[in-house]
């Protein structure tokens, strides 16, 4: 079965998380991805982070899944006339430096379009190829403060924090790849061609979290880290630990649903009461619910939670860890971790599911210049022309034997 991206073809200059998750989301269906390292010094995500047991980044395995790799010194003459090559036939090119940086190896948007009047450019930055902050440097950390994420995250009278995951460069991969899209669904409708997408870091949390902005310019309200309550206390929630030592998570949308949550820690005289008849009432008297819910969690085993509130159709879910994650019954049945032939690590599966063309993993990130040599040959260069430049260190394979590994 075709792969609804397959005929999509990407060249990959960037590195870390944020550019290569977009083009690792787009490859999960069927997107044929060439990711450009320099040669002897790879992305330092091969590095970053736990080793599985053949030595191989796990956090690389993922990012570089079905990615083809090639060693590519793409700032020389020599490797500047390979990227012209490569970039003459695809459709999209990924780069996460900073601005200028392209522009400063003659390589800038002018000259990509020149080669490829038809390419989507992903333009992934701190701050955005242009403002007064846009040669400031930043890392994802930055952005998640600069977005609001911190500013939300933590107690009421302790420090910003940040969540426990690269929450920028990842909503950012996400919003790249959507961009990609978007852009590639234009060209294909004839109302432009080639275009440059032009995404800051800061900017997908900043869309995402997106209540804070009208909530301050529309009510007035500035949001505040609440700890383990929302931020504006909208609605019933928080985190709490069972009397085994779960830690539960408890929500509700509306007042219908908070009223069930209401009646399940505090039956029908504590759900009816005339207080808790609107959401702005509930929301009134947050703290007074908060503390019902504590009470009544923090007694309990969790089996017990779990049934009163299932009894009262109230949601009480469990803080799953990794490892219950990957023994979970539910995700099991989803097929939400995969695998592949030949490596024990295992990987969150393509998301999301599509009936028909459904996405897969088939392979994991390979070594360095894993397949240079097949890429050269695909661009018209003989043996000789790729022995030459792997001498003048301006491309590299990998050993024989180690391609795919």
């Amino acid at each position: 079965m075709a792969m609804p991206l397959g005929d999509i073809r990407i060249i990959e200059l960037g590195h870390v998380i944020a550019g290569p998750l977009a083009a690792a989301l787009l490859s999960d269906f069927g997107a044929e991805v060439i990711k450009i390292e320099a040669p002897g010094r790879g992305d330092m995500m091969r590095e970053l982070g736990p080793k599985a047991q053949d030595g191989v980044g796990v956090w690389w395995k993922t990012l570089a899944r079905n990615k083809r790799i090639l060693a590519l010194d793409w700032k020389s003459d020599p490797g500047r006339k390979v990227l012209e090559k490569l970039v003459e036939m695809p459709d999209v090119l990924v780069e996460n430096f900073r601005p200028g940086v392209l522009e400063r190896a003659g390589i800038g948007p002018e000259v990509l379009h020149q080669w490829n009047p038809d390419l989507v450019i992903l333009r992934v930055s701190g701050y955005g190829q242009d403002g007064p902050m846009r040669k400031t440097p930043a890392f994802g950390r930055a952005a998640e403060a600069m977005s609001g994420l911190a500013h939300l995250t933590g107690y009421a009278d302790g420090s910003p924090m940040h969540p426990g995951f690269p929450a920028a460069d990842s909503t950012t991969g996400l919003m790249g790849a959507l961009g990609i899209m978007i852009a590639l669904f234009a060209r294909e409708r004839g109302r432009v061609r080639g275009q440059i997408v032009d995404l800051a870091v800061f900017e997908a949390l900043l869309r995402l979290i997106d209540y804070h902005i009208p909530a301050l310019t529309g009510a007035g309200v500035s949001p505040m880290r609440n700890g383990l309550r929302q931020p504006m206390d909208f609605a019933p929630g928080g985190t709490f630990r069972t009397k085994d030592g779960v830690w539960v998570t408890v929500s509700a949308g509306g007042a219908e649903t908070a009223r069930r949550l209401l009646r399940a820690v505090g039956g029908d005289s504590f759900a009816e009461d005339p207080r808790f008849a609107t959401m702005e009432g509930i929301s009134a008297h947050m703290s007074e619910i908060f503390d019902r819910l504590n009470e009544f969690v923090t007694a309990r085993e969790f089996a017990e939670v779990e049934a009163e509130f299932a009894l009262h159709d109230a949601v009480a879910a469990p803080v799953l860890s990794a490892e219950n994650i990957v023994a979970h019954p539910q995700i099991a049945h989803r097929g939400d971790i995969v695998s592949v032939e030949g490596d024990a690590t295992k990987v969150v599966g393509p998301v999301p599911r599509l009936s028909d063309t459904p996405g897969s993993v088939r392979w994991l990130g390979r070594r360095p210049g894993a397949d240079t040599a097949e890429i050269m040959q695909e661009l018209g260069c003989d043996l000789a022309t790729i022995e030459r430049l792997v001498e003048a260190g301006l491309i590299a394979v990998s050993p024989a034997g180690e391609e795919t590994a």
